[in-house]
C-alpha cells in the first residue's frame, strides 16, 4: 500500500484529450479490458493523482493494477489501499529509458538477458509484445526465481 510515481506524459492514451488525466469511468474500463481481478475496485481522479482501493487475490495482481493505473497518459501518482493476501514477495518497479530492451532489462536485475521472458510475462496483460517498450513505462521486475 502506498503512493507510486510516473510519469505523467510517458503514458498510454486511453482517452480524448492530452496530458490531462483520463475520468474514473475510463480508468475503469482499462482495468477491465485488460482483464485484472478485482473485487469492490473504487478508483477517483484528484488533478494528476488516481486514487484507488479495494481487494484482489494477489500481490501480482495489487502491483498490475497499480500499473495498469499509472501507465496512463496524465497520470502522475496512483495512490493505494488495494488488499491482497502476502505471501508473495512484492516485485521491484522499474522506469524504462531510451534505449532499454526487455532483455538488456533482465540482464541488469538477473545477470542473464534471456530472463527477460520472466519480465515479460510479470507484465501481461499490459504488455503484448516484448519489442514494444517505451521511455517513461513503468514495468514489473519479479524476484529472481
Amino acid at each position: 500500500m502506498g503512493m507510486f510515481d510516473f510519469i505523467k506524459s510517458a503514458g498510454r492514451m486511453i482517452g480524448i484529450g492530452g496530458d490531462e488525466a483520463p475520468s474514473e469511468d475510463a480508468l475503469k474500463k482499462e482495468v477491465a479490458d485488460l482483464g485484472l481481478d478485482a473485487s469492490d475496485l473504487d478508483i477517483s481522479v484528484e488533478g494528476d493523482t488516481v486514487k484507488v482501493s479495494g481487494a484482489t487475490t494477489s500481490q501480482e495482481n495489487r502491483e498490475k493494477l497499480v500499473l495498469a493505473l499509472g501507465n496512463v497518459n496524465g497520470v502522475a501518482k496512483v495512490e493505494e489501499t488495494i488488499t491482497a493476501p502476502s505471501d508473495e514477495p512484492p516485485a521491484v518497479f522499474y522506469t524504462v529509458v531510451s534505449g532499454d530492451t526487455l532483455s538488456g532489462i533482465a540482464k541488469a536485475h538477473y545477470d542473464n538477458a534471456n530472463k527477460y521472458h520472466a519480465i515479460f510475462e510479470a507484465n501481461k496483460p499490459m504488455l503484448s509484445d516484448p519489442d514494444k517498450i517505451y521511455p517513461g513505462q513503468v514495468l514489473r521486475i519479479p524476484p529472481a526465481g
